[in-house]
């Protein structure tokens, strides 16, 4: 039941944990960002350095004028937006096949979403909220790809599907590189209660894609699918489709565990359901008994493990790690 994941290839806001290369200088600790360098290929960017702007810089700003938006140095008056654009096509013209993009959030270059519009490169309220100038050019030419920052993924359930998404996303680049449907095939088993948990209907249109995957072609076969997979995956599971999963797995072991193990699992699935559960503790028993039982149908279901486990960032309080709070202090302050 161990899981081989391909890794990931993902570009990454610079500043995130690989160099000091923020305006201020600064190199911007990212848990996330240092779990993943081991089993990810990361390209890390900085748009501002790479147009020459320096380490540290004044900061920039996306100014609306008449003619669209401009990429402004107040300090200066420097308006940067041809460079930009120059450096963003070529530095995304030249990328190799890719699973994601992590970049830096609230940067007006690197922000996918929620960076502060300006009138003018005065003193003046923003106007608007947009992506910035380099993150609108990913959006736009990989609109089937996960694009996070580090800021929205400090929210757990975004950064699992963020993560989940990845992951698959690497698995099928590998499977497309072979170009051999039946490879396909089984990707999509592997992966069939995931995806169905994202998008049970999108998931259905995969399905029946595959199975007529002898009268089409396998350069259309891929592209079609690629194209469906990136739509499911851009949907988070809700909690109410993985309790769908759940109790879909659950009627695999029908017959096979005591009435009183299938009792504790739907308490598990209730409990989940009322908000008072980790999805993890009904999904983690249903694992061990396909283990248990070696059920052919769910062995090498993605679901169970969408990415590595070390890559779940839990808080140190949900795991009794960190500073003891029972420890009495002395009149000091200091821990006896």
């Amino acid at each position: 039941m161990e899981r081989h994941y391909a890794r990931p290839r993902l570009v990454v806001s610079r500043c995130l944990e690989f160099d000091a290369c923020r305006y201020d200088g600064a190199r911007i600790p990212s848990p996330l960002v240092a779990a993943l360098r081991p089993v990810a290929d990361c390209i890390p960017v900085c748009p501002e350095v790479e147009i020459g702007l320096g380490i540290p810089r004044e900061t920039v700003r996306i100014v609306r004028g008449n003619d669209g938006d401009h990429l402004v140095q107040p300090a200066t008056g420097r308006d940067v937006t041809g460079e930009m654009q120059s450096f963003t096509s070529g530095f995304l013209d030249r990328l190799p096949p890719l699973d994601g993009f992590l970049l830096k959030g609230g940067s007006p270059t690197s922000g996918p979403g929620g960076v502060r519009v300006y009138p003018s490169a005065g003193r003046s309220a923003p106007i608007g909220r947009s992506a910035g100038f380099f993150a609108r050019e990913v959006i736009r030419r990989f609109p089937d790809l996960p694009v996070e920052d580090e800021l929205r993924l400090g929210n757990a359930r975004i950064r699992d599907a963020f993560l989940a998404a990845i992951f698959t996303l690497a698995a099928f680049r590998q499977v497309e590189s072979g170009a051999d449907p039946e490879d396909l095939a089984r990707f999509h088993g592997n992966n069939k209660l995931y995806l169905g948990a994202c998008h049970r209907a999108r998931t259905g249109e995969m399905g029946r894609l595959l199975a007529a995957r002898a009268r089409v072609p396998a350069e259309e076969l891929f592209a079609r699918y690629r194209e469906m997979l990136g739509a499911a995956l851009a949907r988070a599971p809700r909690h109410t489709a993985n309790i769908d999963v759940l109790l879909h797995t659950l009627g695999h072991f029908r017959g096979r565990v005591s009435d009183e193990e299938r009792a504790h699992c739907l308490r598990l699935i209730e409990r989940y359901r009322a908000g008072h559960a980790y999805l993890a503790e009904p999904r983690d028993l249903l694992r061990s008994w396909t283990i248990r039982f070696n059920e052919p149908s769910l062995v090498d279901q993605t679901f169970f493990a969408p990415f590595p486990p070390e890559l779940a960032l839990l808080p140190a309080e949900a795991t009794g790690r960190g500073r003891d709070l029972w420890r009495k202090q002395g009149a000091t302050g200091e821990e006896d």
